[in-house]
């Protein structure tokens, strides 16, 4: 955690510089605001890089950032959620803390499909958006977390349907990619 602390003077993670009560102490005094799984100091711009960052101690280059969790780090929708998702993000399998706020899938991604952001695997904006959506399509998660994503960057509709095209085998492919051209015939229109 050391590193960390080095690499990242504006991120405070509990038990490395400050205990949690310091840090909950901070954040009640107005000095420090929360920022994914870390604090920050209350006057510091929030960037993607700070929020990747902030995943460093669950998260690194070995497990991706996913689904509504990217959306934030990348900047689509402005809260975090409640419950992270990650992913593996490489070949190897590692293990894994048991975390109730963290759903976990041990599927390893494309390296295609993932950008490394402040030492953080992050999956990339076009492969968020196919996920929220598919996810979507059977109720997994809200249908606004897709609008957000749609909102902040309209282009990523037209690669999220070369992406989906182009895809092998994945769960709810063929929902999603109907739900995509449909939202595209919307924007068309």
């Amino acid at each position: 955690m050391a590193q960390t602390a080095l690499m990242w003077p504006f991120l405070y993670f509990a038990d490395d510089r400050l205990s949690t009560a310091e840090l909950t102490a901070a954040r009640l005094d107005g000095d420090l605001v929360e920022v994914g799984e870390a604090f920050m100091p209350a006057d510091a711009v929030e960037t993607r890089e700070l929020r990747a960052a902030s995943f460093r101690s669950i998260g690194g280059p070995e497990r991706a950032v996913t689904h509504a969790s990217a959306a934030w780090v990348h900047g689509a929708i402005p809260d975090p959620p409640l419950i992270h998702t990650l992913q593996r993000a490489g070949r190897r399998r590692a293990a894994f803390p048991v975390d109730a706020r963290i759903r976990f899938r041990d599927v390893a991604l494309p390296a295609g499909d993932v950008e490394v952001i402040s030492g953080v695997a992050v999956t990339t904006p076009v492969r968020t958006l196919v996920d929220l959506v598919r996810d979507a399509v059977v109720g997994g998660s809200p249908r606004h977390l897709v609008d957000d994503m749609l909102a902040w960057r309209p282009d990523l509709l037209a690669d999220a349907v070369i992406w989906i095209d182009a895809a092998g085998p994945i769960h709810h492919k063929r929902a999603a990619a109907a739900e995509l051209r449909r939202r595209q015939e919307e924007v068309t229109r």
